[in-house]
């Protein structure tokens, strides 16, 4: 299957991620932040997600993973979706974030031009991207959780800061969890964060070291690595052919990608490095078992996910564009 940048039907790369700590402006946050100065929010956003969902079905996955870059890096503040401009080179033009999907900036814009219709200048693009994403992962199967408002969009976007800041397919366990940890995550929290690879789907140059040449992974399901040869071959002269990150149901939100890792279905290295791992292997076994817990773990470490980092008035703006500073300078 071949699909553009802007990834059409089928399937979503989705990289783990988290944040920068916690900052001071967490207590801001409440969830009726909106109540009165945007009473349609709630409705708004959902609207907009389940026709945006409908047309296209990769947005929850592509989105679900903006959500993660953009938290991961400078906290959650929306950094991730400005534009890169003659003064800037922003993140999302980081060669890391080079697959981010055109889709899920596309449900950002699109919520924020009909909020700004109804409520101008109230209702930051931090905030958009972090409702959409709870309400896209419960449409498409996932668990819901509450997501705290009142963050404020951020005043920088800087492409250098991204490397090194995102976990890697090839990175092991151990140095994955590393960034989780210094953001104040558990292993168990990371573990459950990674099973949102039972959505979307990854490009052939994240795990084509794992099928080719002497380094070739001899774990991988056969017949899997088999059909992964045949699908990735031309992979060097399009580098927008892609896989499902969970080949089984992949797009659904559930726990398959956990039962996928034991049958050695895991798509990128650093998937199938949590089954071999002793200190993430009792937490994919939980998880490949148990969908309750994998479902609370999940919900309970999105709810802290989206906490990270926040900017108040005094470290952000609420943007007129997602896509630019209200400072175009900037």
């Amino acid at each position: 299957m071949r699909l553009s940048r802007s990834p059409t039907p089928f399937v979503l790369l989705l990289l783990v991620v988290v944040a920068p700590a916690v900052s001071a402006d967490v207590a801001i946050l409440r969830t009726d932040y909106y109540q009165k100065t945007c009473p349609d929010f709630n409705k708004i956003v959902r609207e907009a997600v389940l026709t945006k969902q409908s047309q296209q079905p990769t947005t929850a996955a592509g989105t679900l993973r903006l959500f993660f870059h953009d938290c991961f890096l400078e906290g959650c503040d929306a950094s991730v979706l400005i534009a890169t401009n003659s003064f800037n080179k922003a993140e999302r033009d980081d060669d890391l974030n080079d697959s981010l999907p055109g889709d899920a900036f596309d449900i950002v814009n699109r919520i924020k031009t009909a909020l700004e219709l109804s409520c101008p200048g109230v209702v930051s693009c931090a905030d958009i991207l972090a409702q959409a994403t709870r309400d896209l992962v419960t449409m498409v199967g996932g668990p819901y959780f509450d997501v705290k408002l009142g963050r404020k969009d951020g005043l920088e976007s800087k492409a250098h800061k991204v490397r090194g800041n995102v976990p890697m397919p090839n990175q092991t366990v151990h140095d994955i969890h590393g960034m989780f940890k210094k953001n104040g995550f558990s292993l168990r929290e990371m573990v459950a964060l990674s099973g949102a690879h039972t959505i979307g789907f990854s490009h052939c140059k994240e795990f084509s070291d794992r099928l080719y040449g002497s380094k070739a992974d001899p774990e991988i399901n056969p017949r899997f690595a088999t059909a992964l040869k045949e699908l990735c071959k031309n992979h060097t002269v399009d580098d927008t052919i892609a896989a499902f990150n969970d080949v089984m149901t992949p797009g659904k939100f559930d726990n398959m990608y956990f039962k996928n890792l034991k049958r050695g279905l895991g798509l990128l290295a650093s998937d199938h490095l949590l089954i071999k791992d002793n200190s993430t292997k009792p937490f994919v076994e939980l998880y490949a078992t148990d969908e309750k817990a994998f479902f609370e773990d999940f919900a309970s470490a999105m709810e802290k996910l989206g906490t990270v980092g926040v900017k108040g008035n005094e470290e952000g703006e609420v943007r007129r564009r997602c896509d630019h500073f209200n400072n175009l300078n900037v």
